[in-house]
């Protein structure tokens, strides 16, 4: 949901609303239609982007591919995502179904037009009466806004204002009810004005992304808020999700009416599952929609710095803050073992700081000098991205440092996987953890303003959200890419003998992002599989690792074995499925110079790019898998100039 603090209004006066003549079906009679298409409202996120080339690339095709969705006849509904490095864009295009296929384009286009008032912004909605269109940064298909709603009233009082308002409630709580019925979720209905010879025309449209019971309580809210522009002879009321507009005027063709009579009868029996499963599905929306506002605070909050940090200059960058021991000790009750939440390289504990923030604080060696190592997390403290765990602070004490880190209520990704927490985490939880983790290691390695090696990525330093979103942890073995993008380390950090270092770096320190990649790819087919890397199988007289066992399952054709037998086979479509085990194949591949970068990950992951990329198999050889990416395809240019550079605000 979009928070009302996060986004800006602006109201043109009535004088300079863009009031544009579009071309409309014409009814088969006499009738005279409004074809006014007024804008009503827009939007621009306060919020920039981190790399404006890669975020406009992506905005481009996103446009392209709802207006090609567009230009089908019958098609007012649209939705497209591109997410190529990072910077995903998530579009949708609503357009009203009485419009004709020319219409609902040229709604599109001016929407799509007047958008470029935003900028660099990540996220921008703006409503017509014929359409609407938004985009964001993240996916946003399924959010309605139930609580509220905005009433935009005409300024005319009807001439019969009692008869008005007693028509007009009926159509529109009938259109309340039948709206969410139709396959469409949308339907026009008009009804003569009692005592009258006028009418009064009503539609109304729900996104069709929503379920139906979201869809009949977001109309309930709009039904309330146009209530009250009565007895006013138009009105709309607007937000995310649905919409409802009427007037004494009418808009559509008396041939474009949908009979909604069929869909207000209902037995005793019906309407009390409709209620039942409603109020369920209210109250599971509401949770979800709580869920999503500390989420989206907390990502909208991390992106106000992700932008920020591009100039390379270490002196802009934000001070890691020093705590004192005393305030640690405080926090985690003096260290106590009921407070500790893991362990390994070093001992984890959960605490409550004087402020009343829940953190983990890490307790590890200080194997650096001190100037070092204050340099070093200057550098991670300004590291902000959803996909990886924030450093919040610092404590130094004897010969320990105490890292102070965000909290993760879920813990690691290995309990879920193959652990104490072993759960079914479903196909979609698996995907965007996949996901997550590529977007994570591609801003480490290219977006951030130095280049940084994690070096130690396995599924215990992959830790969930409450919403089983992945982020990165454990920076304490951290590593800077010098500048030459080369580097022979003779010692070798991160946890040997686990199943997830490259063997480059392992046998020869040789240091590069690909060490990244290739653990990246060994994560992959522990989520896909749902078992531990080490875990070994039996093959006649052989035991191979995971690993070994996909490779050779791979070559075989037979790699969708792979799959965890927990899974629900109609949760994911097999070719998706046998896709994503080869990107793993290409990540864990011998040799660092034939594995992917993990910007190329993102891309092969993304919905648009999986389309576009082909992935081809080779017999395995000496060298071992190889898998060949046809990168000659490139996404459509989109005619109507939505990468324009001009990104100030408008005057008024």
């Amino acid at each position: 949901m979009r928070p009302a603090t996060n986004w800006r209004p602006w109201w043109r006066a009535a004088g300079v609303l863009a009031v544009l003549i579009v071309v409309m079906a014409q009814p088969a009679t006499s009738q005279k239609i409004d074809t006014n298409n007024t804008m009503i409202r827009w939007y621009c996120s306060f919020y920039k982007v981190m790399n404006g080339e890669f975020f406009l690339r992506n905005l481009n095709t996103t446009f392209s591919s709802i207006r090609r969705q567009l230009s089908t006849v019958n098609t007012y509904h649209a939705v497209a995502k591109a997410l190529i490095n990072g910077e995903s864009v998530y579009g949708l295009a609503l357009c009203r179904e009485y419009l004709s296929t020319a219409s609902c384009l040229a709604c599109f286009d001016t929407a799509v037009a007047y958008m470029k008032v935003c900028g660099l912004g990540n996220g921008a909605h703006i409503f017509y009466d014929d359409c609407e269109l938004r985009y964001e940064n993240s996916n946003f298909y399924k959010e309605a806004i139930i609580k509220t709603s905005i009433g935009i009233c005409g300024n005319t009082t009807s001439s019969h204002p009692t008869e008005l308002q007693k028509t007009a409630k009926g159509l529109f709580s009938d259109l309340q009810i039948a709206t969410p019925k139709t396959p469409n979720f949308f339907a026009a209905s008009s009804r003569r004005i009692t005592g009258s010879n006028g009418s009064v025309y009503a539609i109304a449209q729900c996104s069709r992304n929503l379920s139906q019971s979201v869809c009949v309580e977001c109309l309930k809210i709009r039904h309330k808020t146009l209530d009250g522009c009565l007895p006013k002879t138009m009105g709309r009321a607007i937000d995310s999700g649905c919409f409802i507009r009427y007037s004494e005027t009418p808009f559509f063709g008396v041939n474009q009416t949908t009979d909604i009579t069929p869909f207000l009868r209902n037995g005793d029996s019906s309407n009390l599952r409709s209620i039942i499963g409603g109020v369920a599905g209210g109250i599971g929306f509401l949770l979800f929609i709580l869920a999503f506002i500390v989420w989206r605070r907390r990502s909208r909050k991390s992106n106000r710095h992700e932008h920020g940090n591009s100039t390379g200059k270490t002196e802009m960058l934000q001070k890691a803050t020093l705590y004192t021991y005393k305030d640690l000790k405080t926090a985690t009750n003096n260290f106590s073992d009921g407070n500790k939440i893991g362990g390994g390289l070093g001992k984890v504990y959960k605490g409550v700081l004087k402020d009343g923030n829940t953190v983990a604080i890490k307790k590890t060696a200080s194997w650096r000098g001190k100037a070092c190592l204050v340099d070093e997390l200057k550098i991670v403290t300004n590291v902000h991205h959803r996909h990886l765990i924030r450093l919040l602070g610092y404590c130094s004490k004897g010969p320990h440092v105490y890292l102070v880190l965000e909290y993760m209520e879920n813990g690691s990704l290995d309990k879920f996987l193959y652990g104490n927490k072993r759960t079914n985490l479903n196909w979609k939880q698996r995907f965007d953890i996949v996901f997550g983790i590529a977007r994570g290691l591609a801003y480490l390695h290219e977006q951030y303003h130095v280049t940084i090696i994690h070096g130690d990525i396995k599924s215990s330093n992959i830790l969930l959200d409450d919403e089983y979103q992945p982020k990165i942890s454990d920076f304490g073995l951290v590593k800077l890419l010098p500048e030459d993008k080369t580097h022979v380390s003779n010692k070798v950090t991160g946890t040997l003998c686990n199943g997830y270092i490259a063997p480059e770096y392992a046998i020869n320190g040789q240091l590069s992002e690909k060490i990244d990649t290739y653990s990246f790819g060994i994560v992959v087919l522990e989520v896909i599989s749902g078992k531990w890397c080490n875990d070994m199988s039996g093959n006649g007289s052989i035991s191979l690792n995971l690993v070994e066992n996909a490779r050779n399952l791979y070559e075989s054709d037979m790699h969708i074995n792979l799959i965890d037998d927990t899974l629900d086979a109609s949760e994911y479509v097999v070719e998706d499925a046998k896709r994503i085990i080869e990107i793993a194949m290409m990540c864990t591949q011998p040799t660092a110079s034939t594995r992917p970068a993990m910007s190329e990950v993102v891309t092969l992951l993304s919905g648009f790019s999986v389309e576009e990329r082909i992935l081809t198999r080779s017999t395995i050889n000496d060298h071992g898998v190889r898998i060949q990416i046809d990168a000659s395809i490139t996404p459509p240019t989109y005619e109507a100039n939505a990468t324009s550079s001009t990104h100030g605000s408008p005057s008024y």
